[in-house]
């Protein structure tokens, strides 16, 4: 099962916490996980957090339920202003009265985004209400989300056409299964990865089978990044630190067998990508070479949180969903019974808050 839906985590974070081989017999069940706890966050938290560029039409406000120049996005935040809003938009269509972007005021400005809501400029002359019933009267352009921050990413090495579902990126130790990647305008969702030649060959060193044997002399250094894995025939290796053409590594990674290995061997890296394109919104296109790719930030305590379901959600479907056993010291730990401390944490800093109404 490959990745078809935005997470909140990457499938290498859940192998990691979990120490799992990065051989794809885990992938099926560890995507499917990644998959539901992003659902069961967003459904917790009343929000939904991946950027989307949409027009989403809302009920107008009155003096019954809230300020009738105050716009509430209920669990679609604005991720940035918003780029065209009418009223009177005739039950779901963007025909009716423009409103100026400018005569808008997102809020709360200080801490923003994301925006939650949006106010009229009340020194202005402009309302809601324009249409013959108040359904769906108001009509927002823009990009929802929680907020547009992304992490570098590295580039596309290759241009690719509008109909391409793999790509080379030029770094894989910053990109994994499950994230965002935003390229020029467009987004892409990473469903699977794989192994690419990456032109770097083991000049000397990681010639024995021996666990001490840590560092290699490889063609250009540059090519290669900290936290990558790497491997050479039928071994794979962590790298850990990157002097010039030099890079130490920790051996037999990911449960693979450790080896002796020629002088010359080609090093191959994960940084073929399948992708889904024009997500969320967007429209795939055309993409020159060397074009940068900038990854989604999934805010910190969201991520924490993702990991530690998945990974849960996981060890509960090995271990059946079985309840503690025994008693006193003898009673084995309940799986995921620290979860609780952190969804209160995460639910405390994200989690959409009820609003008092006017009445």
């Amino acid at each position: 099962m490959a990745v078809t839906t935005p997470c909140l985590c990457r499938r290498e974070d859940v192998k990691r916490a979990l120490d799992v081989m990065e051989t794809a017999r885990h992938n099926w069940q560890i995507d499917r996980a990644i998959q539901s706890a992003a659902r069961n966050i967003e459904a917790h938290m009343h929000l939904k957090f991946h950027p989307t560029d949409a027009t989403y039409y809302f009920d107008w406000p009155n003096f019954s339920y809230a300020y009738p120049w105050r716009l509430w996005f209920d669990q679609h935040f604005l991720a940035a202003p918003p780029t065209a809003v009418s009223t009177g938009t005739a039950g779901g269509t963007l025909t009716g009265v423009q409103i100026p972007v400018s005569a808008c005021n997102v809020e709360p400005i200080n801490s923003g985004p994301p925006y939650r809501y949006m106010e009229l400029r009340r020194d202005l002359s402009y309302s809601f209400g324009a249409g013959p019933t108040p359904q769906r009267d108001v009509g927002v352009t823009g990009t929802f989300g929680f907020w547009l921050q992304t992490d570098p990413g590295g580039t596309i090495p290759a241009s690719i056409n509008s109909s391409a579902t793999t790509a080379v990126v030029s770094d894989g130790s910053v990109v994994g299964v499950g994230d965002l990647l935003i390229v020029d305008t467009e987004r892409m969702l990473v469903s699977d990865r794989s192994s690419n030649d990456s032109g770097q060959t083991n000049l000397t060193g990681l010639t024995t089978a021996a666990q001490a044997d840590v560092v290699a002399t490889v063609t250009d250094g540059t090519q290669l990044h900290v936290d990558e894995v790497i491997q050479i025939d039928g071994e794979r290796m962590l790298i850990v630190d990157i002097t010039g053409n030099q890079i130490t590594v920790k051996r037999a990674w990911d449960g693979t067998v450790l080896a002796t290995h020629s002088t010359g061997t080609h090093i191959y890296t994960f940084r073929t990508l399948t992708l889904l394109r024009g997500q969320l919104g967007t429209t795939a296109a055309t993409h020159a070479s060397n074009a940068t790719v900038g990854v989604w930030r999934i805010p910190s305590l969201l991520r924490d949180l993702a990991v530690a379901e998945s990974a849960n959600r996981v060890l509960q479907e090995t271990g059946g969903y079985r309840d503690p056993q025994g008693e006193g010291a003898a009673a084995m730990a309940h799986l995921g019974s620290a979860l609780a401390d952190l969804w209160d944490e995460a639910e405390t800093l994200y989690g959409r808050k009820a609003r008092i109404r006017v009445i």
